[in-house]
């Protein structure tokens, strides 16, 4: 979202200059020693006054022999650990989103297994909520330092928890030959960024009464890809027990089967013969390419290799995920599941089309409109109703006839963004993909920066501010008591997801504010409504049909044969 906005904004932004100075040093504070069974650790009191612990080890280093491996335990230190910075970077590619790096660079490492606390002043003796909170940024980007859980611990009296975990081939690889050198059972999975998130959650059981948390109390909250992790460790039979509700913010149930990880990998043979071959001396067909080799190349030429291919990520490895992965897990009688509020962003797609020369056009070089409003709405609401119709509706839907009867969902509607110039981000934007993270942390200063000033201003303050209290009431009592209703004051019932649909909409008092949404969404209707759209081009349709595809391999190739476009090349199983 930040470089989105940057390069819609630079002009405009440039001439307001840069924010002030950077952030003061953290000083670690005596009233923060905490000890661990891996040692004692020291940690700091936050602009906001919360006490916080940055960069906790929860497990052992994967580097080595350990790359591809499930996490080890967490070695024991010495001494007392200054736990006053967030880690490095699980080893990732820049991109746009990187608006202060060059995009295309690697950087981070593997020695990244760590994770930030944030509690209330004085809690250590107490049994509060805990909240953990699983990134996103597609399995292959993202960082526990972008989110700062001082506002909502202390806000709702929680303890929160910001995980790191591996990406990209790191985190996600099906290969034939790590599955023959497991050295235990784990170790044969094909998703090392969910075992990761898993030992995350045992640690947190194991240590987090430490700094006041209830480890009965454990609730794991995720965005777009942090969300369809959140859903994939629910289906996960290896996280049953480590955490008690579940909250999925615009997430997807997009998994695939390891036949067809192994078969479309994006490593294709000539690459892993590369690989390979670097330190072995010789090369080898890519599927029969040894583990040693593979262990044993350097990050810069594996990421070389993976370049811009679409690596499968939460793949049905049978260890992590089971076959069928979280759409057959979730319809699944047989199966007890946490309490879960799923929900989705009205507009989520827009944060894609404001970059998409085919939608929006410049002024300047840089400030961006839309070419045709109609077109750009409705491709727009198109998108976003294929994120609900998988992460939210069918989610749902399948967990309800299953007989999981504690289920919730919302739409996140506020659109009220800043303009400057010649550009209304209210109107580029709307209610845009990761744009409710702000306010569930009640905090706007994360992921934004100084394009916060344009998006969040005071014009819209009292507003915003009141669909942050509410998202943060009924989170907070959902982490407290399972049940978004059981918060203190006179908020709206939240009705429980039922066949037809009952969700929440979180808007401003002046556009409703919170109210109740009936009806649901489904393929067939949005296909037809489609193809009545003249807005709609019929190269938008197949383009819609392949991003359906993505979620959902069946729908998709309906939409495609609906829309007369060419059948999808690749999807979910």
């Amino acid at each position: 979202m930040r470089i989105i906005l940057s390069a819609i904004l630079g002009l405009g932004l440039a001439a307001c200059g840069q924010s002030g100075q950077p952030p003061a040093q953290p000083v670690s504070d005596p009233a923060t020693i905490r000890v661990l069974d891996q040692g004692e650790v020291i940690g700091s009191r936050t602009a906001r006054g919360a006490e916080a612990w940055r960069g906790l080890a929860f497990a052992a280093p994967p580097v080595g022999d350990l790359r591809w491996r499930a996490p080890r335990p967490v070695l024991a230190h010495e001494g007392v650990f200054e736990a006053l910075e967030s880690p490095d970077r699980c080893a990732q590619i820049t991109n746009g989103f990187d608006s202060d790096l060059e995009p295309d660079q690697l950087i981070g490492g593997e020695d990244c297994l760590y994770l930030d606390i944030y509690a209330p002043p004085g809690a250590s003796d107490r049994d509060l909520p805990v909240m953990v909170f699983i990134h996103g940024g597609a399995n292959t980007w993202g960082y526990a330092g972008q989110y700062d859980g001082s506002q909502l611990a202390l806000d709702q009296d929680v303890i929160v928890a910001v995980i790191q975990y591996r990406l990209g081939p790191l985190g996600w690889f099906a290969i034939p030959a790590l599955r023959a050198d497991a050295q235990m059972p784990e170790d044969a999975a094909a998703n090392f960024a969910l075992l990761d998130q898993i030992a995350a959650l045992a640690w947190v059981r194991d240590n987090i009464s430490v700094f006041g948390g209830d480890p009965q109390r454990v609730t794991i909250f995720g965005e777009s890809a942090g969300a369809q992790n959140v859903l994939a460790l629910m289906a996960s039979p290896l996280a049953d027990g480590l955490f008690h509700r579940a909250i999925a913010q615009s997430g997807t149930m997009r998994s695939v089967s390891l036949a067809r990880a192994e078969g479309t990998q994006p490593l294709p043979a000539s690459a892993l013969d590369e690989i390979a071959g670097l330190e072995a001396g010789a090369r080898f067909a890519g599927a029969n390419a040894p583990a040693s080799a593979l262990r044993a190349a350097s990050l810069e030429d594996i990421f070389a290799a993976y370049g811009e291919a679409d690596m499968p990520r939460v793949i049905e490895d049978g260890v992590t995920l089971p076959v069928g992965g979280m759409r057959a897990a979730f319809a699944d009688p047989q199966r007890r599941f946490v309490p879960l509020i799923t929900g989705s962003n009205r507009d989520e797609s827009r944060l894609y089309l404001a970059f998409d020369p085919e939608f929006t056009k410049t002024t300047f070089g840089v400030i961006r409109n839309r070419r045709d409003p109609a077109r750009y709405v409705a491709n727009g609401d198109y998108g976003a109703r294929l994120w609900r119709l998988d992460g939210v509706d069918d989610a749902a839907d399948r967990l309800v006839a299953a007989g999981h009867d504690r289920v919730w969902a919302y739409r996140f509607d506020w659109d009220e963004g800043g303009s400057l110039l010649f550009t209304d981000t209210g109107a580029l934007l709307g209610a845009a993909h990761s744009m409710e993270l702000p306010f569930v942390f009640n905090d706007f200063s994360i992921l934004y920066g100084d394009i916060g000033k344009v998006l969040f201003t005071n014009a819209n303050a009292e507003g915003r501010q009141a669909v942050a209290n509410a998202m943060g009431a009924y989170w907070g009592a959902f982490a407290r008591a399972g049940d978004p209703n059981a918060g203190e004051g006179e908020w709206l019932n939240w009705p429980v997801w039922q066949a037809g649909g009952r969700l929440l909409r979180f808007d401003t008092p002046a556009d409703g504010g919170v109210d109740v949404l009936t009806g649901n969404d489904d393929w067939a209707r949005l296909t037809a409504e489609i193809i009545a759209n003249q807005d709609v081009t019929a190269a938008d349709r197949c383009a819609i049909a392949g991003i359906a595809a993505m979620r959902d391999v069946a729908a998709g190739e309906a939409m495609h044969e609906a829309f007369g476009c060419e059948p999808a090349g690749a999807g979910d199983d």
